[in-house]
């Protein structure tokens, strides 16, 4: 019974120092200062397997299509390179955390990781939802497009912006390109 007692009295300590914490004001929330490790690993591991679960259930389309792969670039280009960058620009400062690097990003995500992480956002990233404002349809040319984002140097990213034609080298339907490096 002492046993039991003791740890009822830690929890009750460690939540009072947590309120304490909390209410202190001490941790700084700038976005210019980093997260402490801890912070950053208790995010970086509960976004992963939130992804994970959450995209668990969703179908994939077929992605191999150049016309589907055209729209997702110019959803791209509108939505998403002002903060993720592009083929030879860099993702934009002052966000904590950095928005990644997409043409990395998707060679470590599936498909429909990529589709879920669209449509829902990410809480506290500045990752909106994309789904809010946008089809499945068109959610999922963005994929096709991301898919194809590694691949492509500056200069291809440039002609796609400047007259839209632009040859992607879509391989046939393969399920692994698309669910993670390809």
């Amino acid at each position: 019974m002492g046993f039991i007692k003791t740890v009822i009295f830690v929890l009750i300590l460690l939540i009072a120092g947590m309120i304490v914490f909390i209410y202190s004001g001490t941790y700084n929330i700038a976005a210019t200062e980093p997260h402490s490790l801890l912070v950053e690993w208790v995010f970086n591991t509960a976004k992963k397997y939130s992804i994970k679960k959450h995209s668990e259930h969703i179908t994939r389309p077929k992605l191999s299509d150049d016309s589907l792969v055209k729209a997702g670039f110019d959803h791209y280009e509108n939505m998403c390179a002002g903060c993720h960058g592009a083929p030879g620009t860099e993702p934009a400062e002052g966000f904590n955390p950095s928005p990644p690097d997409l043409a990395e990003e998707v060679e470590e995500l599936s498909s429909i990781e990529l589709f879920w992480i669209t449509k829902n956002g990410i809480k506290m990233t500045g990752m909106p939802a994309f789904g809010l404002s946008h089809s499945d349809q068109e959610i999922w040319s963005i994929v096709a497009f991301l898919k194809q984002l590694p691949d492509l140097t500056p200069e291809d990213y440039d002609a796609l912006k400047n007259n839209g034609s632009f040859d992607f080298d879509i391989p046939p339907e393969d399920e692994e390109f698309y669910k993670h490096k390809h």
